[in-house]
């Protein structure tokens, strides 16, 4: 059901970056929730458990497996909407999608064949990013290997490639090419504004171009986008610089529907 809504399109993939605490995760969903139900499109809540790939050992990663697993339970059941989070292990597979509705692949690790297979085994739906080093040309193999481990049902999601030193850009016929595959393509548009590492041992990036990458991305034919948020971003815990101010995620919305 859910997979089928996610292919008509479009659909939201929204949350904060990295589970600081069940207080925000409570925050960022019911608001989300609220704006799923007024405007009538399918609103999937993103959390990380952990974020395994943060440019210095010192920068918080988040509550781990167990916990983080309890608190995306605990939004499912207050909140009524279908979750998504990261894996970064083969291992992670089956008990994130105990809870998970989607398993996300992130965009370094789109190519490892072994988390690629596991998450396609747990028959929930696998979201592979599209690495920063790739064409969406490129796509077709990753997807290749869900489908080839009896799962069908597969997003592929555009994040820019990387362009220098500390910078990415977007290349928006990727979303063109990835589409060709037969599958929903989803832009992250959080996560394409940001310049890697580009800020003294973090992540870097200019959130104001959100907006303008969502759009970009509809004129392209995008089935949904992908925001990370956060009421206080400036003082977030992860990606905050590109993570969009909690009030103003109705607005992007609202100009995405229109």
């Amino acid at each position: 059901m859910l997979f089928e809504q996610i292919q008509q399109g479009p659909f939201f993939i929204l949350g904060p970056c990295v589970m600081e605490n069940q207080e925000l995760l409570y925050t960022v969903a019911e608001k989300v929730a609220t704006i799923g139900q007024k405007y009538n499109v399918p609103v999937i809540f993103k959390s990380s458990y952990d974020k395994a790939n943060r440019t210095s050992i010192h920068s918080y990663r988040g509550p781990g497996l167990e916990k983080g697993m309890e608190m995306l339970q605990k939004i499912k059941e207050q909140f009524n909407l279908p979750v998504t989070t990261d894996i970064h292990e083969s291992y992670q597979a089956a008990p994130v999608a105990e809870v998970a509705d989607i398993l996300q692949i992130p965009a370094f690790l789109c190519r490892q064949t072994d988390l690629l297979v596991a998450a396609a085994k747990t028959g929930k739906i696998v979201n592979v990013k599209k690495a920063q080093f790739l064409s969406g040309q490129d796509m077709e193999y990753p997807a290749q290997k869900v489908v080839e481990a009896g799962n069908n049902q597969v997003i592929l999601t555009e994040r820019g490639n990387m362009y220098g030193y500390n910078n990415l850009a977007v290349d928006f016929r990727n979303i063109y090419d990835m589409k060709k595959f037969g599958f929903p393509v989803c832009m992250d548009c959080t996560h394409s504004v940001q310049r890697p590492g580009g800020a003294g041992g973090k992540t870097g990036g200019d959130r104001t171009f959100v907006p303008m990458m969502a759009l970009a991305a509809k004129a392209f034919g995008t089935t949904g986008y992908f925001m990370e948020t956060h009421p206080d971003p400036d003082h977030a815990l992860s990606d905050g610089p590109n993570q969009v101010k909690l009030e103003n995620i109705e607005e992007i919305i609202k100009s995405l529907l229109g």
